[in-house]
């Protein structure tokens, strides 16, 4: 089964999506599935800086004072997933460069960690994955060789996702055809992949569930 992220390394719900689906994943290969997971790149504020600004003046300039709950809510349902949001030292950066190092992982087979790891440092670690020397350490940490390459690839597939109508993130495609949006529960996810092992030849791009939390290309992210 070949299923693909469409994500973005400044959306929380997409770090908790991603942590929820891995779990799905291999409950389905421990029955003795297969699953091909790619990344692939969205941006939810393409004009960030790459310099970054922290994150909660930035949040509260955007939404307000409403700013701060929003916070909270999306913490609390993370460390419910075991994985920790500190925006308090957070860094709002551009996530293109990111992107690209995930593009050139997903060619050497670490994709899915160098993505993970992206999501640590930019949600837990209060680094600025705009950085080039920041990405060159997350990098090395993950094996993964930097060639410079992958900026095209990166636009192309910002592209395609427009074109298949993706708005909002984290977005899981299934077999090019069915789609299941934002950070359900592990248990949808199970029942999507159960479902999709079970069906082809169908119209896409089929919904298998109703949307669940996530991030829209205004960078609101349902918190």
């Amino acid at each position: 089964m070949k299923v693909e992220i469409f994500s973005d390394v400044a959306c929380p719900w997409c770090y908790i999506g991603h942590a929820r689906f891995l779990k799905s994943a291999e409950r389905f290969r421990a029955k003795g599935g297969t699953i091909e997971v790619t990344m692939r790149p969205f941006q939810l504020n393409p004009d960030a800086s790459p310099e970054g600004e922290p994150m909660i003046p930035m949040l509260e300039r955007k939404f307000g004072p409403n700013a701060v709950q929003m916070v909270r809510r999306v913490i609390d349902a993370a460390a419910a997933d075991g994985l920790t949001l500190d925006y308090d030292k957070g860094v709002s950066a551009n996530t293109f460069e990111a992107h690209r190092l995930i593009e050139l992982a997903t060619r050497q087979g670490r994709g899915g960690e160098m993505a993970e790891r992206l999501f640590r440092a930019h949600f837990a670690e209060g680094r600025n994955v705009a950085d080039p020397a920041v990405l060159a350490e997350l990098a090395a940490e993950t094996g993964v060789e930097d060639t410079g390459e992958g900026a095209e690839e990166v636009r192309e597939q910002i592209a395609r996702a427009r074109s298949l109508g993706v708005t909002g993130v984290p977005l899981f495609l299934f077999e090019g055809k069915f789609a299941v949006s934002g950070a359900q529960p592990q248990e949808a996810f199970d029942a999507a992949i159960d479902e999709v092992a079970e069906r082809t030849g169908q119209q896409p791009i089929t919904q298998l569930a109703a949307p669940a939390e996530g991030c829209d290309d205004d960078g609101y992210c349902a918190v």
